[in-house]
């Protein structure tokens, strides 16, 4: 493990700049003269090939490639085998690999030389202990390790489809390691995902989603390992954690690379991957309102030679709610098994199986107006007084079955080129009791209820990417280059009925009799099946220019068509060539400069008239920033400016009203800030702001919605901050405290012209854990606390005289954990 060495002079230095430049923006450049160009070939990631062989030639094999100095004698372990080193690592985690389960360990002194010796308790023939020699080397940042404490990550596949280093990526993209969702006990997505600017989450389908919103546009689906799943914001339950590693999120149109998506940005789940050392985990979580989670995850080789690895990771919770009539139960199994067929070949089966039973909560809470204006604007808009927690709607049972297969192969065919297969398949099925309000009486107590909707529900996608990637170098520059082609095909089926039996509830003192009875006959309008096929090719090339200038290109042609199975007809048809450019100058290796432009190819919008699919979405971006990495990348921050624009949104068809027309548009511009990782040894914090500032530009019905008015659901303002500190003193290592902080400004709860806008909030939480070595068993007891001060707030929602939703904010609530590691 990597251990802080006390901060120098000349670290304070780079800390007291760091601090300056990510908060201000301002204020001149500084350039460090230590920084060689000997350091930095050897803190770049380099392309090892090292098969499984006997230690000392393994260790010749690393020298060569790597051009360290490492002096060994001759006989040192000569019964033992190396591990295989193949892919790209700094040369650092490289020989970390190399030595791992050979009985020898080595240890940094003061930054720059290296001691190999005998690790604790083995049993090597050969005990001599090495003697030191001068490296240098850069630290080790190994994501997939369980006991990594790093808040920011220097590298991800996600938005290029290869290993690029962030610094070195001409796109915003953001990661959430492994140590702050365990910070963070995050159970859900979106407590998650709030720590990154511009991105905003709400309670999809009554909490039974993930709901994500990205620079202003809602979000329909997310990314597994680069994999799309599809959710529609409908009631699909919500994405488990027990098995992810970290959360990616790409800012911008993404449509090159990955076709059919929303402009603002995608989010990317990265799942636990087989480890080749045994790591076992037990924990226990509970807290407010009987809420009970265990988990489990298991990983090690099968294999003697560890060519066969696996990891089982299971979670199960029980808990209710602080809302009336509400309550969830969710299993979750992922087992995963690798293959290293060789050591260039690697296959890669995963699975999961999610089961809910949840309960479906629209969190109803009637608008009152006092009259209406000569505009028809509203007089004085406010939502009845009641408690937060009670519902107003039935227990609308919501069971969900999902089961999710992948298939991962990659192949090496030498230093410089490998090809990747990947295939999945994710079948959904679930069963929706939706009761809903209509209206509120003249009385302004007795609000009308029908039961909108009780159907099944199935979504079966099929999923396959192949990519080949080379690097090459044409006339002295260094290139990267991406092919690739995808095809997914999406089959999704609704049978639904209503009712049209009428059902009231006095909204002051209720009283719930269960839902009124479905009609039979409302089949036919209640139900779809729509296929959808998506394909696409696409490439990209990176290339490295003298001065440290990256420049990045590429474009992709998609295709997407849909059938309607119900009428047999063949819906929308529809290609599109998408482009994306991006350039970095990275001057000083702390300090890239970046921009970017990229199209989108969207969504499909719905039917016009004749039945006729709309055109799908269209959007363009550029985006200007720059991104700081100090203390070998502990330390991040990336500042940007975009201006984004949609069009072919649906409006109204003022023609017939039933159906649509593509002409809306709209435009999300504004300024985002991410700071994370280590200020000082122990000291993590993650600060973000973002200034979203949404407009509709056209609309077909501006009289309904005027050109010029905010998106509903997009505070101008949100700003988050989460810092721990690990306690560095011997007496009180172990502990651990921390604090967070959310800020929303207000949004627009309306769909229409009315002026009615949810307030700002901002909500405080906590954390205390404690640490413990037992044997070889770290046991950790640790407490988070949301929304300390017990603010009232409404989360998210619109609002509507024929049915308004208000999702409250989580009341003050306790989440404690004990968790076994060995």
């Amino acid at each position: 493990m990597y251990r802080l060495q006390p901060i120098a002079p000349g670290v304070l230095r780079k800390l007291t700049i760091a601090i300056a430049l990510a908060l201000s923006a301002i204020g001149p450049l500084p350039v460090f003269a230590d920084e060689t160009e000997h350091m930095d070939k050897l803190n770049t990631t380099q392309n090892f090939n090292i098969p499984a062989q006997a230690l000392p030639d393994a260790l010749n094999a690393f020298i060569a490639t790597s051009d360290w100095q490492v002096g060994f004698p001759a006989g040192l372990a000569k019964d033992t085998r190396s591990n295989a080193v193949v892919g790209a690592f700094t040369p650092r985690q490289a020989l970390d690999k190399l030595l791992q389960g050979t009985g020898l360990s080595y240890r940094l002194n003061n930054g720059n030389s290296v001691t190999l010796e005998i690790a604790p308790g083995s049993h090597v023939a050969d005990s001599t202990t090495l003697s030191a020699v001068t490296v240098t080397g850069k630290r080790q940042y190994d994501p997939t390790d369980p006991y990594n404490k790093d808040y920011s990550a220097p590298n991800t596949t996600f938005a290029t489809k290869t290993d690029t280093p962030i610094m070195e990526t001409p796109l915003n993209v953001q990661v959430i390691p492994k140590a702050v969702l365990d910070d963070r006990q995050a159970i859900k997505l979106d407590q998650a995902v709030k720590y990154v600017s511009g991105v905003t989450t709400g309670q999809g389908a009554g909490g039974l989603g993930d709901q994500v919103t990205i620079r202003g546009f809602f979000n329909f689906n997310y990314f597994r390992n680069g994999f799309r799943i599809d959710t529609f914001g409908g009631a699909d339950g919500t994405r488990a954690m027990a098995n992810v590693q970290s959360i990616e999120v790409l800012k911008g149109p993404a449509a090159m690379l990955y076709g059919r998506v929303e402009p603002g940005g995608m989010v990317n789940v990265v799942t636990k991957k087989p480890l080749d050392t045994a790591y076992y985990a037990l924990q226990q979580q509970f807290g407010s309102y009987d809420l009970y989670r265990t988990s489990i995850d298991a990983t090690g080789p099968l294999t003697e030679n560890r060519d066969l690895l696996y990891r089982m990771n299971v979670s199960y919770e029980n808990s209710g709610s602080f809302r009336e009539l509400v309550d969830y139960e969710k299993v979750f199994v992922a087992p995963v098994l690798q293959w290293n067929i060789s050591p260039r070949t690697t296959a890669l089966l995963e699975m999961e199986y999610r089961h809910e039973n949840n309960d479906y909560d629209l969190h109803s809470r009637p608008l009152i107006i006092d009259g209406t204006r000569a505009d028809g604007s509203w007089i004085n808009p406010r939502l009845v007084d009641i408690p937060r927690e009670r519902n107003l709607m039935e227990a609308n049972p919501n069971p969900v079955e999902n089961k999710f297969v992948g298939f991962n192969l990659k192949h090496q065919f030498n230093d410089r080129w490998e090809i990747s297969e990947q295939l999945g398949i994710n079948l959904l099925d679930r069963t929706r009791t939706a009761l809903l309000p209509i209206t509120l009486q003249a009385d302004q107590r007795t609000l009308n209820r029908r039961l909108v909707t009780s159907d099944f529900y199935s979504n079966e996608s099929y999923f396959t990417t192949t990519n080949l990637t080379g690097h090459f170098d044409t006339w002295g520059l260094q290139h990267t280059l991406l092919i690739g082609g995808d095809y997914y095909l999406q089959d999704e089926n609704t049978v639904g009925y209503s009712s049209t039996v009428a059902s009231a509830i006095d909204i002051y003192n209720p009283i719930h009799t269960g839902n009124p009875p479905i009609n039979p006959t409302t089949r036919a309008a209640n139900s779809f099946h729509t296929i959808t096929d998506l394909y696409g090719i696409y490439l990209q090339d990176q290339i490295k220019l003298p001065y440290n200038v990256h420049v990045m290109g590429g474009f992709r042609y998609q295709n997407v068509e849909q059938f309607n199975v119900l009428s047999q007809q063949v819906g929308q048809r529809a290609d599109a060539v998408t482009p994306q450019v991006g350039v970095l100058w990275q001057p000083e290796k702390w300090l890239s400069i970046y921009g970017n432009y990229v199209e989108n190819f969207g969504t499909t919008n719905g039917l016009g008239q004749g039945n006729t699919f709309l055109p799908p979405q269209t959007a363009q971006q550029w985006e200007v920033g720059f991104k700081t990495a100090f203390f070998d990348d502990r330390l991040t921050s990336t500042i940007a400016y975009y201006d984004l624009t949609k069009q072919n949104i649906p409006t109204t068809d003022l023609t017939n009203l039933n159906f649509s027309v593509a002409t809306g548009e709209a435009r999300s511009r504004g300024v985002e800030v991410d700071i994370k990782g280590e200020i000082l040894p122990g000291w993590n914090a993650i600060a973000t702001y973002a200034y979203t500032n949404t407009e509709v530009l056209k609309e077909n019905n501006p009289n309904n919605i005027p050109v010029g008015s905010r998106l509903r659901g997009v505070p101008d303002h949100t700003a988050t901050f989460w810092t721990t500190y690990d306690f560095q003193q011997e007496d009180l290592r172990g502990l651990k405290v921390g604090a967070g902080l959310e800020l929303a400004s207000d949004r627009k709860a309306t769909f229409d012209f009315h002026d009615f806008n949810f307030d700002g909030y901002g909500v405080v939480d906590l954390l205390a854990s404690y640490t413990r070595k037992v044997a070889k068993t770290n046991v950790t007891l640790q407490l988070n606390v949301t929304n300390l001060l017990d603010k009232e707030y409404v989360h998210d929602g619109f609002a509507a005289l024929s049915g308004t939703r208000a999702t409250w904010g989580m009341p003050r609530s306790f989440l404690g954990s004990v968790k076994v590691e060995f």
